[in-house]
């Protein structure tokens, strides 16, 4: 019998809601499956991740949300280290892209040990890598006014209560310029790698995170009009193209300019503010621990559960 593998496991200590203890006492159960490293900052991460690289290791395992593992992957760039994934955070898009349980730790060991390795694209915003979304004003400001104290109390509520708030404020005008030679006007980016957003949201029909492409939503209203008006096509499971209250393209790169200094996000976390911000491919490739099959998101079962005679 084959020795069974332990793994580094990078954690960030600091998370504090219920679903965050429960994975510390799941990793604490399953202690002599990992070397574990607690992490105080996104830098910390990163560098460990690199180290581990360089010393060698197969696999490094993230235990935590869409901000920690972005930080691993940070660290992870161009090397041939496998990402694992524990998704322990309050969203974790990343994870429920891939189809890794998330509720369900011990499944998601169960993936790593499986050992299939997907290649996911990597694009960045000046720099900065992202490997699930972004977003330019509204989203992001969400982001910037979402406090750790009301994600722990609420967790996704907090999100939600804070966009109430935004969605009442005067929206920045955007010019957004594609590498394919057209520019658009707008009031909100969003980007993505991979058709979910915030959580078990397919903003993105046409997404497939190994296609070389951002899929790219701009708004052309801030507001209730444009968030009402993402209903319908959100329950049919991902935006089309209307040239009314939203436009949907796939590009190769973009840049973003806006009137005034704007927040912007990259995988869920705030990077900061700009009035003018890049983002572009990049040459290397994520290599992270993924089921064979990706399977369906909460929503596209809601979907087939209303309609099980359709494709």
């Amino acid at each position: 019998m084959s020795a069974v593998l332990r793994y580094p496991l990078i954690l960030n200590p600091r998370a504090r809601s219920e679903r965050a203890q429960r994975a510390r006492r799941f990793v604490m159960e399953n202690a002599t499956r990992f070397a574990i490293y607690a992490t105080n900052t996104a830098q910390e991460s990163a560098e460990l991740a690199r180290r581990f690289s360089e010393e060698g290791e197969e696999v490094v395992v993230a235990a935590g949300g869409d901000g920690t593992l972005n930080a691993v992957v940070r660290g992870l760039i161009g090397t041939e280290t496998v990402l694992g994934i524990l998704p322990t955070g309050t969203m974790n898009v990343f994870a429920r892209e891939l189809n890794i349980p998330f509720g369900h730790l011990a499944g998601a060991l169960e993936v790593i040990d499986g050992g299939h390795v997907k290649e996911v694209d990597l694009f960045e915003a000046e720099g900065t890598p992202f490997v699930q979304m972004a977003g330019v004003g509204f989203d992001a400001q969400v982001i910037e006014e979402t406090t750790t104290e009301s994600k722990r109390l609420l967790g996704p509520l907090a999100y939600i209560l804070s966009a109430v708030r935004v969605l009442g404020s005067e929206p920045p005008r955007m010019k957004v310029h594609f590498d394919e030679g057209f520019t658009v006007e707008g009031a909100c980016v969003l980007l993505g790698n991979g058709a979910l957003y915030g959580g078990q949201l397919r903003l993105f029909g046409k997404a497939d995170n190994a296609d070389d492409l951002l899929d790219v939503l701009v708004y052309k209203k801030a507001g209730y009009t444009a968030a009402l008006g993402s209903l319908g096509s959100l329950a049919r499971g991902g935006f089309e193209t209307d040239g009314k209250a939203v436009e949907y393209y796939q590009t190769s790169g973009l840049t973003v300019e806006s009137d005034r200094e704007v927040p912007v996000e990259v995988d869920g976390e705030l990077w900061g503010r700009a009035e003018r911000v890049e983002f572009k491919a990049m040459t290397e490739k994520l290599r992270v621990l993924a089921p064979t099959e990706r399977g369906k998101n909460w929503w596209e079962q809601v979907l087939a559960n209303l309609n099980p005679g359709g494709s």
